[in-house]
């Protein structure tokens, strides 16, 4: 073979080779690609998963707290004015006899109104700030301490998750004060998308080690609507939370 026709021998050699390196190199590729795109996609699948999950078991929790809510009132307040509307019934009085009519009327928008609360689509009609007011007036009502709200309705217009979240959180954070911190009184107010919780209760030292998962708990479920948790309090001085939703 001669010289000429050796060189281009290597040549078409040295092509042929570098083509199927390069055609390696693509295959290559496209094969990492698509796996990655498969580990995304689990990924993602696990992240819907866990968010569906999470909201699940938050509406399961509302639930479960508006049950407790409607048990109380049934006992605490319906069953008070049913004996109240008896006595005055029994009476041989015509006046007594009409505040018992009145007070049947009482009883039965009141029955109407706990009825609504057991589903969960009061949630859609009900804005944020009306739910708080709510919340705030009952503990109110039962006399366990005084509470204030205010806000500039930046959380007016929230998504549905957004808002199952929100009154889940906000749920727990005033039941822990009640529990826990036996304040005197609890204000609430909403400022440029963050809402904030304040007590004048007993406090803790944050330094410390918690007992339970319950703060990590709220963090978490504020994280999946993109949403921070915070809280600051110290032994004597209560203890304040804000909850931000980014705008």
């Amino acid at each position: 073979m001669s010289p000429e026709n050796s060189q281009i021998t290597f040549i078409l050699f040295s092509g042929a080779f570098l083509a199927a390196l390069m055609g390696t190199f693509i295959i290559a590729m496209v094969i990492l690609h698509r796996q990655r795109q498969a580990e995304n996609r689990r990924r993602l699948e696990l992240i819907q998963a866990e968010y569906e999950r999470t909201l699940l078991n938050i509406e399961n929790e509302i639930q479960q707290e508006t049950l407790s809510n409607v048990g109380r009132e049934l006992h605490d307040n319906i069953g008070q004015l049913l004996s109240l509307a008896k006595l005055n019934l029994n009476s041989s009085r015509a006046e007594k006899n009409q505040e018992g009519k009145e007070l049947i009327n009482q009883i039965i928008q009141e029955v109407r109104g706990l009825s609504k609360s057991l589903n969960l689509d009061w949630l859609e009609s009900l804005s944020l700030d009306d739910f708080i007011r709510q919340q705030l007036q009952r503990i109110q009502t039962t006399g366990f301490c005084q509470t204030s709200f205010e806000s500039d309705q930046s959380l007016a217009i929230l998504e549905k998750d957004q808002k199952l979240v929100l009154v889940r959180v906000i749920q727990e954070c005033l039941n822990n004060a009640i529990k826990h911190a036996s304040p005197s009184s609890i204000r609430v107010w909403v400022s440029n998308f963050s809402l904030h919780i304040e007590d004048d209760g007993a406090g803790f030292d944050t330094s410390l080690p918690s007992k339970g998962s319950g703060m990590t708990n709220l963090k978490k479920r504020m994280e999946t609507i993109g949403g921070t948790f915070s809280l600051t309090s110290s032994p004597g001085n209560g203890t304040t939370i804000k909850l931000t939703l980014a705008n």
